[in-house]
Order: structure tokens, then C-alpha cells, then sequence
């Protein structure tokens, strides 16, 4: 997803998220970039989010890029949501500034109760496979298709342990955006009835769309892990495998003699390839 070298973009709200995010690139030794936006939508609790990044990067070493917005005006001016324009404006300038740092990316902090949240949320509305597929961990950036691409590396775990990690890991704080309780906007809404899903639940949900993923670029001929792993999902469903993923990485790290087991069949990898047999 990254290389070392080059630096990253790392987009920062204050949230729990992207404060986890941030503190996992830099450990992991990647040069890092802040961007906070203060869109001036919750008046001072927007200040308090822009005071907040400022102090953590400040505490942390990392350099902050802040930019200010009337994302009113500009919704208005466009004829589109406030929350569409909020997402114009970040991207767009997100955008602007990997290209004048010579970012190779710009990492932003979704994960898999976003994920879910994003495929229940085209449900809804109605949606064909491609509105099932969700986000992907490397996309491009909506506002700039040919510019730096958006990198979601914490598209694997769940807000749970995103909270568990910064506060019983790392001792660390973050603030949290009160408008997130307003059940009036669509994604709120289903935020909230999430948190009636159990973690395995999220997790299935948030693999439905990496199936639908692969999929889609089997559809459109594309070679890529997603649609590698739908194919050994397709050979293997018969065989009643439940963690086709950790098979599959497996025989990418070819690790010869690894055994898997489900209640019918036994798979082992021996030379590359796996070997199914009844139990």
C-alpha cells in the first residue's frame, strides 16, 4: 500500500480514527504529513478540533497543513448537501497538497464499521454490485483521478479496537465530533443502529464487500487480490471454509504444510498449491 522514502499525506480530523491512523504510519516508520480542515460547521467545537491537531502534532513532531473553508458558501454555490461539500473541499485539497509535497499518498482513517456503514448505506438507496463493493483499500481521489491515491490502511479492524489500541496501547486522546449523534443524516442513522451488530457481524459485512470487490474486477478484467480471492472462494465454498482470506494468505506466503480445517473437509497446502480432502 506504501513504500518507504516518500511521504504520506495523513489526513486528521482529531477523531479516534485518524489519531490512531497517524500514530500507526509514524510507527511503522513512515514520514507523515498532517491535514486538518476546519470546515466551521459546529462553531466552537470546530476550533477545539483544529487547537487539539494542532497540540498532538506538535507533541508528536509531526508537520501540520491546516485549511479553513466556508463550506457553506460553497454548498450553496454548487447546489449539493453540506456533507457533499465538505467531501469536495478535503479531497480537492487534499489533493493540492500531496502534489506540492511530492506525497505518494493520502492516507485517510475509514474502517470496517465505516465499510459497513457505506454498504447498508447503498442499500438502502438501492445499488448493483459496484455499490456493494463499498470502499477500497487504494482508490483513486474523487476529486482527482489521475492525482495521489487515497490509501485506507485501517480498513481491516473495527472502531472497537481502534478505541481499545489508542486508549489502552498508547495512552492516547482524541476528540469526538458531537454531530456524529444527529440520527438525521443517513449515515448517522445507520451508525447507531450498528452498534446493535456484533464485531463478527461488521467483519462479515465488511468481507461481503471485498467479495463484491473481486468480483467487479473479475468483471472488468482486472488482475487483483480481490479477484484472485473470490476465484479460491469460488473453488473452495463448497468445502465449508470459513477464513478463505487466511487461506489465501497462505499460499501467497507459501507456507507449505499449513493445515486448515472446517467441519467436512481438510485443506493443506503442499507445493504451492492446496489439497482438499474429507475429514
Amino acid at each position: 500500500m506504501l513504500e518507504k522514502g516518500r511521504p504520506v499525506l495523513v489526513a486528521l480530523s482529531g477523531g479516534a480514527d485518524s489519531v490512531a491512523l497517524l500514530d500507526v504510519l509514524l510507527r511503522a516508520g513512515y514520514e507523515c504529513i498532517a491535514a486538518h480542515c476546519n470546515f466551521h460547521l459546529r462553531g466552537e467545537e470546530s476550533n477545539r478540533d483544529e487547537h487539539f491537531v494542532r497540540a498532538h502534532c506538535k507533541k508528536t513532531g509531526v508537520r501540520l497543513e491546516v485549511k479553513e473553508f466556508d463550506t457553506l458558501l460553497y454548498a450553496r454555490e454548487k447546489g449539493i448537501s453540506i456533507e457533499m461539500a465538505a467531501r469536495e473541499l478535503r479531497y480537492a485539497w487534499f489533493n493540492e497538497l500531496a502534489q506540492a509535497e511530492g506525497c505518494q499518498a493520502v492516507a485517510v482513517a475509514h474502517h470496517q464499521n465505516d465499510q459497513a456503514e457505506t454498504v447498508l448505506l447503498n442499500l438502502k438507496r438501492g445499488a448493483g454490485i459496484r455499490g456493494l463493493a463499498g470502499m477500497r483499500p487504494i482508490s483513486p481521489n474523487p476529486m482527482a483521478p489521475e492525482g495521489a491515491v487515497i490509501v485506507r490502511p485501517l480498513l481491516c479492524t473495527t472502531r472497537d479496537y481502534i478505541e481499545h489500541y489508542l486508549r489502552d496501547k498508547r495512552g492516547l486522546q482524541w476528540v469526538t465530533d458531537s454531530t456524529n449523534s444527529d440520527t438525521s443524516i443517513a449515515r448517522n442513522a445507520i451508525r447507531e443502529q450498528l452498534k446493535n451488530y456484533s464485531k463478527a457481524e461488521i467483519e462479515h459485512i465488511a468481507q461481503t464487500a471485498e467479495y463484491m470487490q473481486g468480483y467487479v474486477d473479475i468483471l472488468e478484467h482486472k488482475k487483483s487480490r480481490e479477484a484472485e480471492l473470490v476465484d479460491l472462494y469460488e473453488h473452495l465454498r463448497m468445502y465449508n471454509f470459513a477464513e478463505i482470506d487466511k487461506i489465501y494468505e497462505a499460499l501467497q506466503r507459501g507456507e507449505g504444510g499449513k493445515v486448515f480445517t472446517s467441519k467436512t473437509h481438510k485443506a493443506t497446502i503442499k507445493k504451492g498449491k492446496l489439497c482438499v480432502t474429507t475429514v
